[in-house]
């Protein structure tokens, strides 16, 4: 460049001609001209594309490989060098391949694809689930991320799950609602299962019953990307990686997912303070733009479940998700309906709920309730002790001391006189039977019965008095006394 300015300036103002100048830098007569009608080295430029007749004959073939790949695993495409050698071995190709890779990379640049920005206006989100690795009580573990974000401002709201499914994605999206304050008017998603059974021509979808119930409570309109396209929900596939990096960066190391989710919620709420590229307020400022054009909050709660059919084995369990509940025994071999949440499993008989357990997100536990049981095992106690169901089962002191009276002045039937007052806990709490059973062997009362009659009367409530709060019409109401000594009057009559 210094020469190219020195030739330009010493020519140009008259300080060189021009046969001088091409003399002193030995030049050529087109380059200097050249120099002069350029301020700068225009660069290198092919006039004709240079004709390549070893490989020209082979375009199409290179062509049909790549075009074929579209179709295969992504782990299982053409490298350049593997086309190389097909067009080698395969199709008797002489020339080199630096030429055959300079194909392939001008073949994929002009069929890369290229994406339209798209517009957001306030009131629309974009939901999604990915992964993560996080440790609960000690133990390292997968986690599903479910993000829901608002493209318009720029907000998000992420919450972490044991699992990616249907309650989880519906709780997921409660809890995102009652965060912002309102439910979005549209709302994007992938093709997931969860939502969609079936993709129909065009963006028509056949949803699930669940994802309905979830649309229908909350009024919003949906929107399903075409199938493969994730660029239509582009905003919340970058901001799950980036709420990844940023807030689960190092792995977190919490004692319940509970804790986990605060820090997320915490962590969704100062990011309000940032702003968005190419914006002139804070996410926090555009947020009230998004929140003017929500639907408002329904009045009525949502629940976050989904409902499976179950059945009563013959050891009185149900399986869901791989794991075993017990019900009542009496339901045994029955059809029952199981309502599962985020935070808990529900086992129903058409009016009636049977069992309910805290929801366990391991595979293959079993869990018992040892009250399920006692009906069974009045009619069987000679299993008594070696029921697997009360093989964890802690009770108070007393029912051991009240079971070796029992077993003592009945050796035939005592254990079954104890299982007769365990049933008392189908009706009573704990703590009401155990100060039954302390009470009755402070007196002396040993037998079934005796201890059911205690039990039962110590849980009935003192009479409490007629209030005439809220009930004005009865304070005019009088009812007339009879004077006892009326009474003496009939008795004397009696006598005579």
């Amino acid at each position: 460049m210094e020469i190219w300015s020195e030739i330009r300036r010493e020519v140009l103002t008259g300080v060189l001609s021009k046969r001088a100048a091409i003399a002193k830098y030995g030049i050529g007569w087109h380059t200097l001209k050249k120099m002069l009608a350029h301020d700068e080295p225009p660069g290198y430029r092919q006039a004709n594309q240079r004709p390549k007749p070893k490989l020209e004959p082979f375009l199409p073939v290179i062509r049909q490989i790549l075009e074929d790949d579209g179709k295969a695993p992504t782990k299982q495409k053409h490298t350049a060098h593997r086309i190389f050698e097909r067009l080698r071995d395969e199709h008797g190709y002489t020339g080199g391949e630096t030429v055959v890779k300079d194909a392939v990379r001008e073949y994929r640049i002009s069929h890369r694809e290229v994406f339209l920005p798209l517009s957001h206006p306030p009131g629309e989100a974009q939901v999604d689930f990915g992964e993560a690795t996080v440790r609960i009580a000690g133990k390292q573990t997968k986690a599903a991320i479910f993000v829901m974000t608002l493209p318009y401002s720029g907000a998000m709201f992420v919450q972490a799950f044991p699992k990616e499914c249907t309650e989880t994605f519906m709780e997921g999206h409660r809890r995102a609602f009652e965060e912002f304050g309102g439910v979005p008017r549209r709302i994007t998603y992938d093709n997931s299962g969860i939502a969609v059974i079936e993709v129909l021509k065009g963006r028509e979808r056949k949803l699930t019953k669940e994802f309905l119930r979830l649309q229908s409570h909350y009024l919003f309109t949906e929107h399903f990307c075409r199938v493969r396209r994730a660029n239509e929900k582009g905003h919340v596939e970058r901001l799950l990686g980036t709420a990844r990096r940023r807030f689960l960066v190092p792995v977190p190391s919490v004692d319940s997912f509970e804790t986990l989710n605060r820090h997320l919620l915490e962590s969704c709420r100062r990011d309000l303070d940032g702003r968005t590229r190419g914006r002139s307020g804070t996410k926090r400022e555009l947020l009230r733009d998004d929140s003017a054009a929500f639907l408002p909050l329904p009045t009525r709660p949502f629940e976050a479940r989904r409902i499976d059919d179950g059945t009563v084995n013959s050891e009185s369990l149900v399986r869901f998700q791989t794991n075993d509940y017990s019900v009542p025994v009496r339901y045994a071999h029955r059809k029952v309906i199981v309502v599962a949440t985020v935070d808990e499993v529900r086992f129903v008989y058409e009016d009636r709920l049977l069992a309910r357990y805290p929801r366990c997100w391991d595979r293959e536990r079993v869990f018992f309730e040892p009250v399920h049981y006692l009906a069974l095992l009045e009619r069987k106690p000679g299993g008594f002790d070696h029921a697997k169901p009360l093989e964890q089962w802690h009770l108070p002191d007393c029912f051991a001391l009240l079971r070796r009276r029992m077993e003592a002045e009945d050796a035939t039937s005592g254990t079954r006189s104890f299982i007769r007052v365990l049933r008392l806990l189908e009706r009573f709490s704990l703590d009401k039977v155990t100060a039954g059973i302390e009470y009755a062997l402070d007196i002396g009362l040993s037998d079934s019965d005796s201890i059911r009659s205690v039990v039962e009367h110590r849980a009935d409530g003192p009479v409490r008095l007629f209030s005439l709060d809220g009930r004005p019409h009865l304070a005019c109401v009088r009812v007339e006394t009879t004077p006892v000594a009326a009474y003496q009057s009939l008795l004397s009559e009696v006598v005579t």
